[in-house]
């Protein structure tokens, strides 16, 4: 690669050709400030935050668009640079809702650092905001016009990594606005709840439904037993929400945070995970020894099981009929659990914790439902609500001591932690199918072709003679080509097809922390796989809580009790 040299604030610098100023200027430790820019997506400049002084230019340039040339000067800190950037920041103020000591994101804002880094005490421009209807229709995402900047960050993932293109600019000039097509509500579009635009969003334009205060409410009635499940990839991402490293395994921290918050038991997600491969496993052998629909697809994932009810519904059987692990653990909690503690199913109050907005939306399906009556999940936390939970309560997480899952549903397998990585559900299944189609100990337990943040994966498996070819798919953008390949007969070869919402999976949920970029989602996945090494079981069926579970009350995979807790199905939801 050529290289260039230049020179910026005084100070020589070499740096590849195609480098961007912004990039080029992190590399002496300056900071230029951002908002519409994101490194994992394509270049908008239109917000001119970035602005800084070339010699030789006669107007300010963006520093996320320019790129620089050898023997260029850029000086980031002049009189005009600071004062522009000051400028474009007041007249975002200017057409911005202003109660930030009441709003969701305060202290956690881009808008709000980028006004405290440039010195904003007061703005010189009236603020000429013209307050419109929060977008509430959504079960899993609240839209507030009145937060909006405008950025375009939201656009661009819904349509370039997600493929749905629900929110685009509408009007024009400064009366434009992001919005759906033709003004709509959310719930009156395919939107999916999978909540992507709001992990992108600088600001509180686009946010999870909080329902921190139902919990509360839960917690402190006292004929409420009140029990808590955490999904696989919370423990390596609720650090970040204290400051930790982005990755730090912190599952012990999290139990103990969960007691200190006032859940009566502290379940693992993983429980069920494993039960999930059990039967999913079970499910795909069935199909493929009596001629079912192949390729079986999963149904983990409510995000993109909310796509294919939209968008293909003609291919729902494929679709595998298991439940996700949180309303199979749901099930269970409503269905087994009260038998064995001697309560009813409406004294339990059951709250999962999740990396998901389309969770919300799961959650409150109506056939997610213990016959007909009581939710199999009455309440889901995202990951930054709980963060925000705990802030409420006072608690220095990086401080506390770790504790251990409570029994029975707090006993898994590595298997199950990998659920919370693109293709950790296929390898989870594989681990599991080997051994019991071949009667054999899987020795190498590590799927290495079905891991990592490429789009489309795909692998063969030998199972005692069995060819099993199997394909890994995550953002909806990828679940879109998969399905078209089904449809064309091109995908005909696979058995199994894995298929994630949210890029990199779980990982990379939309009710995450915020600031989530490709580098850091692949932090996360290591830290997962990580957790699945230090295990001392690391294959589904080896769960001794699950084969418990089926000696006492399931009886089998695929049988009558199983179907009617754990199974369900899909419907056509095509507009």
């Amino acid at each position: 690669m050529e290289m260039v040299k230049l020179k910026i604030n005084n100070k020589d610098i070499e740096v590849e050709d195609g480098t961007l100023i912004l990039d080029a200027a992190k590399e002496i430790s300056v900071d230029i400030p951002t908002l519409c820019y994101h490194p994992d997506q394509e270049i908008k400049a239109n917000c001119r935050v970035c602005v800084v002084e070339v010699e030789g230019q006669k107007t300010l340039q963006p520093a996320c668009s320019t790129v620089v040339s050898d023997g260029m000067v850029v000086n980031t800190n002049t009189p005009m640079a600071r004062e522009a950037r000051k400028i474009n920041v007041e007249l975002l103020l200017a057409n911005h809702d202003m109660s930030c000591t009441t709003c969701i994101r305060n202290g956690n804002c881009e808008l709000q650092k980028i006004t405290a880094a440039l010195g904003i005490r007061e703005t010189r421009f009236e603020n000429i905001l013209v307050e419109q209807e929060k977008d509430e229709s959504s079960p899993a995402l609240v839209r507030n016009q009145n937060k909006c900047i405008k950025c375009g960050r939201c656009i661009q993932i819904c349509a370039k990594v997600q493929g749905l293109s629900i929110l685009d600019y509408m009007g024009r000039g400064n009366g434009s606005e992001v919005k759906p097509a033709y003004g709509k509500y959310l719930n009156d579009v395919n939107c999916v709840a999978c909540g992507q635009c709001s992990v992108v969003c600088p600001v509180a334009a686009i946010t999870e439904k909080e329902d921190i205060e139902r919990v509360w409410d839960a917690i402190n009635d006292p004929r409420k037993h009140v029990i808590v499940q955490t999904a696989p990839a919370v423990r390596v991402s609720i650090g970040e929400e204290f400051g930790m490293e982005p990755g730090s395994i912190v599952t012990g921290k999290l139990v103990a945070a969960l007691r200190a918050l006032g859940f009566d038991e502290v379940f693992d997600t993983d429980f069920t995970a494993d039960l999930t491969i059990i039967e999913e496993g079970h499910e795909l052998l069935k199909r493929i020894k009596e001629g079912g629909t192949l390729p079986m697809l999963t149904s983990c994932s409510p995000g993109w099981i909310n796509f294919i009810e939209q968008y293909y519904p003609e291919l729902l059987p494929h679709v595998s009929s298991c439940k996700s692990p949180q309303q199979m653990f749901g099930a269970l909690a409503k269905g087994y659990y009260p038998e064995k503690i001697g309560k009813k199913a409406e004294d339990i109050f059951s709250v999962s914790l999740m990396p998901c907005t389309a969770k919300k939306y799961e959650a409150q399906r109506s056939e997610m439902c213990l016959d007909g009556k009581y939710p199999d999940v009455d309440v889901v936390l995202t990951t930054r609500e709980l963060g925000r939970m705990m802030g409420q309560a006072g608690i220095e997480f990086a401080q506390l001591e770790e504790e251990e899952y409570d029994a029975p549903f707090g006993i898994s397998t590595g298997a199950a932690v990998i659920f919370g990585a693109t293709g950790g559900v296929m390898e989870a299944a594989l681990r599991t199918v080997y051994e019991v189609v071949t009667g054999k100990t899987l020795e190498a337990l590590d799927f290495n072709a079905v891991r990592g943040l490429e789009g489309i994966k795909e692998a063969s498996v030998d199972l005692d003679g069995m060819q099993v070819n199997v394909m890994v798919a995550h953002s909806l953008s990828k679940a879109r080509q998969v399905m078209e390949m089904i449809k064309s007969g091109e995908a005909s070869k696979y058995a199994f097809i894995e298929i994630m919402c949210c890029p990199g999976g779980c990982i990379g949920g939309g009710g995450q922390p915020y600031g989530v970029t490709d580098e850091l989602r692949q932090r996360r996945i290591d830290a997962i796989y990580e957790a699945d090494a230090k295990l001392p079981f690391r294959k589904s069926h080896e769960n001794p809580a699950v084969n418990t579970l089926y000696d006492e009350y399931l009886k089998e995979p695929l049988g009558e009790q199983s179907h009617h807790l754990l199974h369900t199905h899909y419907f056509d939801r095509k507009s």
